[in-house]
């Protein structure tokens, strides 16, 4: 089959607007704000006419400071709504558990433990299935009291993809063959090999995180800007300023 896509190399922002795309955080508010310091020194020293940063999910989880991380992001949005935020797997996982806490949901089984404790509530417990669903129903009601109503209003803002220039963005990517427009939510959060193993172009260059790279992963028709932050210490984002297209890199050693 003929490509008719977009290649990476050929790309462009949309004229006059710096995008910046950070990955995966998963807790780690202190590489979050470092790159947000970074970007504010670059749009300092080197102003452009407009500029968008784009989140691209998984704000919680794994990391020691989820509550700390939405705090940011809503700080930064209502000071700039120029700040975006778009939904990760995880991010959605932690809206169904507050609705329905599954012991086997992703929240328990990946990471929502931290997330929890960041908000000072524990969900451990002993080993036993009666110990553990005990501990979990009062963790969880202990959870819905200690988080801020904002937080939830804030989770359940979040778009799942959004579209700049020549660049479509979402949390995990999207189904070969469907429309940018078309495409399943549940794609966008959770795909991974039907669309990593897809060489042809798609309309868009498709920039994503949700499955770690040790380094940004640049292809001919995708960015992966996910590189394991919440454990590996470095947040990396893309950026695009008309044609030219560069990784930002955020490192501090684990927390």
């Amino acid at each position: 089959m003929a490509e008719t896509g977009i290649h990476f190399l050929d790309a462009h922002g949309p004229e006059g607007v710096r995008l910046y795309a950070i990955g995966d955080v998963h807790g780690r508010l202190d590489l979050l704000a470092a790159m947000h310091k970074r970007i504010e020194s670059e749009l300092e020293w080197k102003p452009v006419r407009d500029w968008r940063v784009i989140h691209l999910g998984d704000y919680v989880d794994r990391g020691p400071d989820s509550k700390g991380v939405i705090d940011f992001l809503i700080a930064a949005r209502e000071r700039d709504p120029r700040h975006l935020m778009l939904a990760g797997n995880h991010d959605i996982g932690f809206l169904d558990f507050l609705r329905t806490p599954d012991p086997e949901g992703l929240f328990m089984r990946y990471g929502g433990v931290q997330t929890a404790l960041s908000y000072g509530v524990s969900l451990t417990a002993d080993a036993s299935w009666f110990g553990k669903t005990e501990t979990i129903k009062r963790g969880h009601a202990a959870l819905l009291e200690a988080m801020p109503a904002g937080h939830v209003d804030f989770l359940r803002s979040l778009p799942f993809s959004l579209t700049s220039g020549d660049f479509f963005f979402c949390h995990a990517g999207i189904r070969p063959g469907i429309a940018l427009d078309k495409q399943d939510p549940q794609d966008l959060i959770w795909i991974r090999d039907v669309f990593h193993d897809h060489t042809g172009l798609f309309p868009k260059i498709v920039v994503h995180g949700h499955t770690p790279v040790p380094e940004a992963e640049v292809m001919a028709n995708r960015v992966n800007v996910d590189t394991l932050a919440w454990q590996s210490g470095m947040l990396t984002a893309l950026v695009v300023d008309g044609a030219d297209k560069r990784i930002l890199e955020m490192a501090i050693k684990e927390a």
